[in-house]
């Protein structure tokens, strides 16, 4: 039977490089994959490109193809990312150059373009945004980009035409794995079974070194060896959808059932219905066995038809955060955090200050859970070091400097002995989702060789 061996290349759009060019040196790899972007990463990138129209691309690219054209040249690896983020196109054009650069030959590099639908936001304007449950004209002026989830169809397309390295925008993340699968053993897109499997080898890879002991790891209850040198995955991928995750013996990190199970459930609404653009796959049917040497085989999920619309990202101008931050030490910092909150709030009153939402934090006592969990008496008499933050989200730029001047102002005004403060202002780009008709969608594959 056949098999193919797909790495991931990265799990999000900052993510390590060295992981990344030890499963390609060592990890016998047919193809890898670099899943970069987000929700927001997309809706930031479109504002770059609003400024120039050569970028908009993910930021670390030129970076990452410095370190592995080479060993792309070297070794035959396709490559399949999602980096081109606003500008696949720009980002294919990138390459070229760093390849001629680098004296590289007979590389085809394909750019899927038309998820971009921002242009065509019009005609969907009395569309319910999922998470506002308003129309979409409701925030119609504050609109700065749109992206469809695509699936597989246009790598697949481009794979079958002999693209080496190809570049997608908004993909969702299985379809970038999913559509090797599809090319190399010729499955039929409407076999949902099958799409199923290779839904679930895609999410089982994604989020990179998570499924090899990243999210799993746990001081004194899941350790994991070495994990300063993680690695990222290895899916050894059957023709029948069968998959053993692995990971080169070179990297640090771990693979066993426990932590596939932990990525198999993570950020999925639904484990009997996880819907995507290629098909709904069912995780429940899902049976692992534990090969031992960091290998779990993966079989039984299945699937279901894909849906008739597709997903639309959308990113607008939602607000300001003002932000600051000063620390204290000693026997009285969690008295003199609690003052300085204190102080704080009495100032924004009388300056008028105006903001939508606030909050105080006092970092390693509450920031993360409130006082849910919390103890104030056991902080007030064993806490030496309290770091307080302050941050507001406001209508405009000049609200929010407000919130970071209060805070920077306790310096001198008091509690005795402030460190360390930090003032920022943000512009918020947030993001909302509507679905359109599966047809609306016009996909584009363009090449260029080297």
């Amino acid at each position: 039977m056949k098999k193919i061996r797909i790495a991931t290349g990265a799990g999000y759009a900052g993510d390590r490089i060295e992981p990344a060019v030890d499963v390609m040196l060592n990890g016998n790899i047919d193809y890898i994959i670099f899943e970069c972007l987000a929700e927001r990463t997309i809706a930031i990138a479109q504002q770059e490109k609003l400024k120039d129209s050569q970028k908009g691309y993910n930021n670390l690219l030129e970076y990452r193809f410095e370190k592995i054209l080479p060993i792309i040249d070297e070794k035959k690896i396709k490559v399949i990312t999602n980096m081109g983020a606003a500008n696949p196109l720009a980002a294919v054009k990138k390459i070229k150059v760093m390849a001629q650069e680098k004296g590289i030959k007979n590389l085809k590099i394909a750019a899927v373009i038309g998820d971009d639908v921002y242009r065509n936001l019009d005609k969907y304007m009395d569309l319910e945004i999922l998470e506002l449950g308003i129309p979409l004209r409701k925030i119609k002026d504050q609109l700065i980009s749109a992206n469809v989830y695509l699936g597989a169809d246009g790598i697949v397309t481009a794979l079958k035409n002999g693209a080496d390295i190809v570049v997608t925008g908004r993909c969702a993340d299985p379809a970038l794995f999913l559509a090797p699968l599809i090319y190399e053993f010729k499955w039929n897109t409407e076999d949902y079974n099958l799409i199923g499997k290779g839904i679930m080898t895609g999410h089982m890879l994604e989020c990179g070194a998570q499924i090899c002991g990243g999210y799993f790891a746990i001081p004194g209850y899941n350790d994991v060896k070495d994990l300063w040198n993680v690695g990222f995955p290895i899916a050894e991928v059957s023709e029948n959808g069968d998959t053993v995750v692995t990971k080169t013996h070179t990297s640090g990190g771990l693979v066993t059932p426990s932590t596939c199970k932990e990525q198999l459930i993570y950020e999925i609404h639904d484990p009997e219905n996880y819907i995507t653009p290629d098909g709904i796959a069912d995780f429940t049917t899902i049976k692992l066995k534990d090969l031992g040497n960091d290998a779990v085989l993966a079989t039984g999920a299945s699937g279901k038809k894909k849906p008739d619309t597709l997903k639309v990202s959308i990113g607008y101008k939602d607000c300001f955060i003002g932000e600051g931050e000063i620390s204290y030490g000693g026997s009285t910092a969690y008295a003199k955090a609690c003052l300085a909150e204190e102080v704080i709030k009495k100032r924004l009153e009388i300056i008028n200050a105006k903001f939508d939402e606030i909050k105080y934090d006092i970092i390693g006592v509450n920031s993360l859970y409130g006082e849910s969990i919390g103890n104030r008496d056991f902080h007030s008499n064993t806490l030496r070091e309290a770091r307080v933050r302050v941050a507001a989200r406001t209508k405009t730029r000049e609200e929010a400097v407000k919130i970071g001047n209060e805070v920077e102002s306790l310096y001198t005004n008091g509690p005795s002995g402030g460190g360390g403060a930090i003032k920022s202002v943000k512009e918020i780009v947030s993001i909302c989702s509507i679905f359109i008709p599966r047809e609306d969608i016009e996909l584009e594959v363009i090449y260029e060789e080297v």
